[in-house]
């Protein structure tokens, strides 16, 4: 079924690039008050040096440690690249700390650093979550409202455009959850499907060992906890499973989708794996991801000069790095032709013990923290 999906999407019109967004930043003028007294005036002019000198050491570590300054604590988002050369050892510079680019139809590595090591994956785990729901029969054109404790379990993750007591199609919310990444998505769906966020959280276990995913495990649905981690390796085989789907298949391959909710004006979503697009290459599917412990990801199918590759790309630094790593494969494999090997299935990681050195723990299972 990936086969026939591969080739259907292979024969689609090449997409646009999205528009560029600006983001627009309120400001404000603090307002001062003067009470006409010469005590208040000198406070007044005192504090305003004090905060003044204060507001110089915002981002950085208080005193110094060997004689030199702290350095400014790093922003939680990098909103940019990290550009380096192209090649480096005759082999495309990949930046993800973890990564593997395979040939999905013959199963051929073309690049791997730390394939088979667990990684935190963050959204990617939606693709787990998504695959729950359909197998629980989920009806797409039956309706859902968003509700509380959605809100309380996407806590701590990205805005939501998906505000309480809204009333979504199970379609839309499929949509937002994979396009959008959006996390209310995610626990609307599992109520939908009959689960709470816990039962919806072991299923996601159970799934991926049904599909022999040794290393990938969830401690929560929707990918903002660092105990949802994975390989390379098995992200691929997570998405290849998705795209393999034939509701899930078209999903992860749309590029933009319009949401109705019920009286409400159109959500558009643009797919967050839509940077990677460019001239030489087709995305054919893929998912993003991004917290604090697994920094950047993104797992994606391509088609690069007439052949379908997979590539997982775990730990990057700048949101837009892990889209130059797929333009540094794409033009590595458009200038060197890998010669295809024989039609072989991958040869898969290890025991899990040859790597974690004991079994894996049951990720659904409370640790006592």
């Amino acid at each position: 079924m990936l086969a026939a999906f591969l080739a259907t999407a292979a024969l689609a019109p090449a997409r646009s690039q999205a528009a560029a967004k600006t983001e627009k930043k309120d400001s404000g003028k603090k307002s001062a008050k003067t009470y006409g007294k010469k005590d208040s005036k000198k406070n007044a002019k005192t504090n305003k040096k004090t905060n003044k000198k204060t507001n110089k050491k915002n981002g950085k570590k208080n005193g110094k440690k060997n004689g030199k300054k702290s350095p400014a604590a790093a922003p939680r988002h990098h909103h940019s690249e990290v550009r380096v050369a192209p090649m480096k050892g005759n082999l495309p510079n990949v930046q993800s700390l973890g990564a593997l680019v395979i040939d999905l139809d013959t199963g051929q590595e073309i690049f791997a650093r730390r394939p088979d090591i667990p990684r935190a994956i963050a959204s990617i785990s939606k693709l787990a979550a998504a695959l729950v729901a359909m197998d629980k029969g989920l009806d797409l054109d039956d309706l859902t409202t968003i509700k509380k404790i959605d809100a309380e379990i996407a806590r701590g993750g990205a805005k939501s455009r998906l505000l309480e007591g809204m009333t979504l199609s199970n379609r839309d919310l499929l949509h937002a959850a994979l396009l959008g990444s959006d996390n209310r998505a995610i626990s609307a769906l599992g109520r939908a499907a009959g689960l709470n966020a816990t039962q919806l959280t072991s299923a996601m276990n159970r799934k991926v060992a049904a599909l022999s995913l040794r290393f990938t495990r969830f401690r929560e649905p929707t990918g903002l906890s660092g105990d949802n981690q994975s390989t390379p390796r098995e992200t691929i085989d997570l998405l290849k499973a998705a795209m393999a789907h034939p509701v899930l298949g078209p999903v992860v391959n749309r590029p933009e989708y319009d949401a109705h909710p019920v009286s409400k004006p159109p959500i558009h979503y643009v797919n967050t794996h839509r940077p990677a697009d460019r001239a030489n290459l087709q995305v054919l599917g893929g998912k993003t991801g991004y917290n604090d412990a697994a920094r950047y990801c993104l797992v994606i199918a391509v088609r690069i000069d007439g052949r379908n590759y997979g590539m997982s790309l775990l730990g990057t630094e700048g949101d837009l790095t892990r889209f130059g790593d797929v333009a540094r494969v794409a033009d590595w494999i458009v200038a060197h032709k890998p010669k295809r090997g024989p039609s072989t299935a991958p040869q898969g990681p290890p025991p899990p013990e040859a790597i974690l050195g004991t079994p894996p723990r049951d990720a659904a299972q409370p640790d006592g923290r």
